[in-house]
């Protein structure tokens, strides 16, 4: 009886840990770097912050880049200084010049790199944030594509730059030692970390409804109000007229009768 009560608590401690690492080997495959915007709307600035995991088993993340649009510029870029990592903002000429918020751009940041020193490299199991500041935004309705190029300590960088739409199978990371060196996850869809610009906020109270009848202005309530005193004078010389009529026709009943 306690043999086999022992081979149950066994066999479903083995399924519990097989589960365990299944579910742990899942999360780590579809682990995405990813960026959530504070603010999304045309015209204003936002943080930026990438979510970047650490997805080797044998080498640990010691490298970031996250590249810039070019056709739509960002021309106010800032980094948020994180310990053991120094940041580089890359300002290059643009391929073609680019009018924001009414002034021609020729030059703007075009990539970010970050690189960490031995000590607070991104190990196993780890993920760590980038923080930028960023404006001003484009239009509403564009998509801000983001890709980024993260670094492993074996030499091996893998390109998080596919479109959301894009299809498996893409080529998306690389070596940087030789191609042959690729993973065999290589042809994995990497979608590059993106979001997508919404309208621009408006001045609290400058939209409002039109109400279905307009209230009453200065001018009407003085035009109503002459009504209603016209009216009441109206009424009163009525009255008057009317006692006066009831009066003589009284007199002349008496009169008739003497």
């Amino acid at each position: 009886m306690n043999t086999s009560i022992g081979r149950t608590l066994k066999t479903a401690a083995a399924a519990t840990l097989t589960a365990g690492l299944l579910a742990a080997g899942a999360a780590a495959a579809s682990a995405h770097v990813t960026v959530d915007p504070s603010a999304t709307a045309e015209g204003g600035f936002t943080k930026l912050t990438f979510s970047v995991p650490n997805e080797s088993e044998t080498a640990k993340t010691n490298r970031l880049e996250v590249k810039l649009p070019t056709d739509t510029p960002l021309t106010s870029v800032s980094v948020k200084p994180m310990d053991g990592w120094k940041a580089q903002v890359v300002t290059t000429t643009l391929p073609k010049p680019v009018e924001v918020a009414g002034a021609t751009v020729t030059k703007a940041p075009t990539s970010v790199i970050w690189t960490a020193d031995a000590a607070h490299q991104i190990g196993q199991n780890e993920f760590q944030t980038f923080t930028l500041s960023v404006g001003r935004l484009p239009a509403a309705g564009t998509t801000l594509m983001l890709p980024a190029a993260q670094g492993y300590t074996d030499g091996t960088t893998v390109n998080w730059a596919d479109a959301a739409e894009a299809e498996h199978g893409h080529a998306s990371a690389t070596s940087s030692a030789a191609a042959s060196s690729a993973p065999a996850e290589a042809e994995e869809h990497r979608p590059a970390p993106s979001f997508v610009v919404t309208a621009a906020e408006t001045a609290e109270g400058s939209a409002t409804a039109a109400p279905d009848a307009a209230p009453a202005g200065p001018a009407t309530q003085a035009v109503a109000s002459n009504g209603s005193q016209a009216a009441g004078w109206i009424g009163l010389v009525a009255g008057v007229l009317g006692l006066a009529a009831g009066a003589t026709a009284l007199v002349r009943t008496r009169a008739a009768r003497k």
